[in-house]
């Protein structure tokens, strides 16, 4: 590993004994006695100026990457441009400082907006119920296969507990399942991607409870036969789960519960515009057909009181008759919600349809550029995202790691590394509809000069990147030895 080319001093380091940041007014309460059991006498906090801190985490920030200062090609995950309007309403008074205790009648403006979210949702996917409770993707992943779960139990199916998986879902399908006590059975794809019909045949029987697809999965595919694999699926007495975390591809073109789907998720946070990344907030509605909407989670919001010329609909939440009970506290991600509902509200069916056929554009046009160079396993149309393989048989010891660290002294950030697990050395890469053809042309270009260089000059790759404040680190130890608070510099006064 090499190792970082810069360093940046700790606020510790920075601190200089008898500088003041913050002047505190004069306490408009009576004093009162601190206490003395939580009261040392040498606490060990930093001193510097207000101006001092402000330009040490300014400073910091600036090291980050993010999608207001470049491209973001993160496969899977669909790091596009947010209009900052969405932060805006999120903020709103009426939205932000409401809280999920009050009486419905004094927040029917929040109530009105989650259900036109559900109700425009399920327009877009083709479910007639949507929930909008669960936290973020795999949450509604769990949902989800909870339902498919309550729905056979209801019947007395009980003895329904194999959930099949193809080697192309998303990674957190095979734990969401687990969790939820099914018996997990992976299937293969076929030699153009798409699920293998005779092993799925194999494994319909009565055991079978469902299957969980990605569609399009994650080779940038959709499934050629997604209509038979769910009838297959549906005739062995099972339901299919849809993994709507690619919905970006489908906006305005294909409804998943036409295609049989009986439940999927939706991810807000990747196709309705939140800021995705840094760990949250996501969002992960679920939307089912008729026949499962009472296994909803509790509360959905309904209309009580139809509007009438005297009065306006009146919103109230209300339980689903057979539901799997509350999977989040209170409501959902609120905030997310409002963001994804300004989203939809700014672009209208037409945008949102546009979104998809430029986001599907952007990535065949990028794919045609560097197929030729870069090994594509299933070469044919892709829809959002394609998976390349980021290593040459005639530059060895070269690997998508590198071409991934390499990327970054263009300055575009890596795009997602070694997922799917079923192509070598994978470097899957979605662009996304916010990029210019500028943009992409320029990423392109950067990959193709990666890719002489592997041949040419391999060790550039291997000891990249070079032009960043650190270099690379050893992740694996990242992850198991974690510092999980601030470490005082050694000889820091006592």
């Amino acid at each position: 590993m090499t190792s970082p080319t810069n360093r940046y001093p700790t606020i510790f380091e920075l601190s200089v004994p008898g500088r003041k940041g913050v002047q505190y007014p004069k306490p408009d309460v009576p004093k009162a006695e601190l206490p003395k059991a939580f009261l040392r006498e040498e606490l060990p906090l930093p001193e510097l100026s207000a101006q001092e801190v402000i330009r040490h985490f300014t400073k910091l920030s600036q090291l980050n990457h993010s999608v207001d200062t470049g491209f973001y090609p993160l496969g899977s995950c669909t790091m596009k441009y947010n209009p900052k309007i969405n932060e805006v309403t999120a903020r709103l008074p009426g939205f932000a400082q409401i809280h999920p205790f009050q009486p419905a009648v004094t927040v029917q403006g929040a109530l009105e907006l989650m259900y036109k979210t559900q109700i425009w949702l399920g327009e877009i996917s083709g479910f007639d119920a949507v929930s909008l409770q669960p936290a973020a993707g795999a949450h509604g992943e769990l949902t989800g296969v909870l339902i498919i779960r309550a729905y056979h139990r209801s019947r007395g199916d009980v003895k329904r507990v194999k959930m099949l998986v193809p080697d192309s879902s998303h990674g957190t399908n095979p734990a969401s399942s687990t969790m939820s006590g099914m018996q997990v059975v992976e299937l293969p794809s076929d030699e153009r991607g798409n699920v293998d019909l005779e092993a799925l045949e194999a494994e319909c029987n009565e055991m079978l409870a469902g299957l969980m697809i990605t569609n399009p999965n994650t080779l940038g595919l959709f499934d050629e036969n997604i209509q038979e694999v769910c009838q297959i699926v549906h005739q062995a007495g099972g339901l299919v789960y849809g993994d709507g975390a690619n919905m970006n591809a489908l906006l305005g073109i294909s409804q998943p519960a036409k295609s049989g789907i009986d439940v999927m998720h939706f991810n807000l946070h990747k196709t309705f515009a939140t800021p995705h990344g840094g760990g949250g907030p996501g969002s992960g509605p679920v939307g089912v057909t008729a026949e499962l909407a009472d296994f909803l989670p509790d509360p959905v919001v309904a209309i009580t009181a139809e509007e009438t010329q005297e009065t306006v609909p009146f919103y109230e939440l209300i339980t689903p008759k057979q539901t799997i009970g509350r999977v989040k506290s209170f409501h959902g991600h609120f905030g997310v919600i409002v963001k994804a509902y300004t989203y939809m509200l700014s672009l209208g069916s037409n945008g949102l349809r546009k979104v998809s056929e430029h986001a599907v554009l952007n990535a065949n046009y990028l794919q045609s550029l560097v197929k030729d160079t870069y090994h594509i396993p299933h070469e044919h149309l892709c829809m959002h995202e394609f998976v390349a393989e980021g290593q040459w048989e005639d530059a060895p010891g070269v690997i998508a790691l590198d071409v991934a660290k390499r990327l970054m002294d263009f300055g575009f950030h890596p795009p997602t590394n070694y997922f799917p697990l079923i192509v070598h050395e994978a470097l899957m890469i979605e662009p996304t509809e916010t990029e210019s053809k500028e943009t992409i042309d320029a990423f392109a270009d950067a990959l193709l000069k990666i890719a002489e260089e592997a041949h040419d000059e391999p060790e550039k790759l291997r000891e990249a990147p070079h032009n960043t404040p650190f270099g690379r680190f050893d992740e694996v130890k990242a992850a198991k030895d974690l510092i999980l608070r601030t470490q005082l510099p050694e000889g820091y006064r006592k």
